[in-house]
């Protein structure tokens, strides 16, 4: 319950066959070149550097260094409530930032992703034809790949941001 997943289609894998949905978005190749990924599956967590100089991890790594991020302490407090008008199809993200003691460094970064579940088609070794059920789907990161930048990072500063995004009609 402290960590989330985002499956992030991208690549040679992520290519549709003929007829097939394409799940891929603006952000994958991208995200993946930053990484340093040598091969599938791959992952990061919180794009953090742990070793080597890049960020990719394999999947038997993904736990443990999960873990080392959950210990270290968070300066700031985050709140997010969200909103969507079903007829406009506007998603609303109101994210508040309360600092309980100075960041480390001089800037932070609001990422908002908007993520999907049950999401069924075809997944190459899913076993499950096109009806494989695919789960934590990115399908557009709202803030762009790198994030909203926040300056205002000392002790006490409360950042208030509102994010609007109108989802595609075939988002199901």
């Amino acid at each position: 319950g402290r960590a989330s997943a985002i499956a992030i289609h991208q690549g040679g894998y992520a290519s549709p066959s003929t007829g097939e949905p394409d799940y891929r978005t603006p952000f994958g190749d991208p995200l993946a070149g930053q990484t340093g990924l040598t091969g599938y599956p791959s992952g990061t967590v919180n794009r953090h550097v742990f070793a080597g100089g890049v960020t990719a991890l394999s999947r038997g790594d993904w736990t443990a260094n999960s873990e080392i991020i959950l210990q270290q302490p968070s300066p700031v407090n985050v709140g997010v409530e969200t909103t969507y008008d079903s007829v406009t199809r506007q998603l609303t993200v109101h994210v508040e930032l309360y600092y309980t003691a100075s960041s480390a460094v001089p800037s932070n970064f609001i990422n908002v992703a908007l993520i999907q579940n049950h999401i069924f088609g075809p997944q190459t070794g899913g076993g499950a034809g096109n009806n494989y059920e695919h789960m934590d789907m990115l399908r557009y990161l709202i803030t762009g790949q790198w994030g909203d930048e926040v300056t205002t990072t000392t002790q006490g500063s409360l950042v208030d941001r509102t994010y609007t995004y109108t989802i595609p009609a075939d988002y199901n």
